[in-house]
């Protein structure tokens, strides 16, 4: 089982060193997050739950780390995280169980940090 809080963490330290090599494409990336995810006619909690859905999908284990993360940020709880990765299964078949099971292994990890 991947530890994904480690993960989390080891991604950030990488995401500042790839920040350092190439400003201008991480700052419009930042910007791009930051804008996509703030509060409008979604809340950000709902947007988080989307892109960790999204994130199941496409089997990304970096983004799963960071949008279970940021959706228990934003006030996800375990239920509204279980349901996603449903829907996810949905949308994404097989792939995504596995996927999904990564999404609750996060999130035990993280529950048990006390996030």
């Amino acid at each position: 089982m991947k530890n994904f809080p480690e993960h989390f963490k080891e991604l950030n330290v990488w995401m500042e060193k790839l920040g350092a090599e190439i400003p201008e494409a991480m700052q419009g990336f930042a910007t791009l997050h930051e804008a996509s995810i703030k509060s409008g006619a979604l809340d950000s909690k709902t947007k988080e739950l989307i892109a960790l859905g999204i994130a199941i999908t496409v089997r990304c284990d970096g983004c799963i780390s960071f949008h279970v993360h940021d959706a228990l940020q934003a006030g996800a709880t375990k239920n509204e995280i279980a349901e996603t990765v449903s829907v996810a299964i949905l949308m994404g078949g097989g792939p995504s169980v596995v996927y999904g099971i990564e999404a609750l292994q996060a999130l035990s990890q993280y529950e048990e940090q006390g996030l």
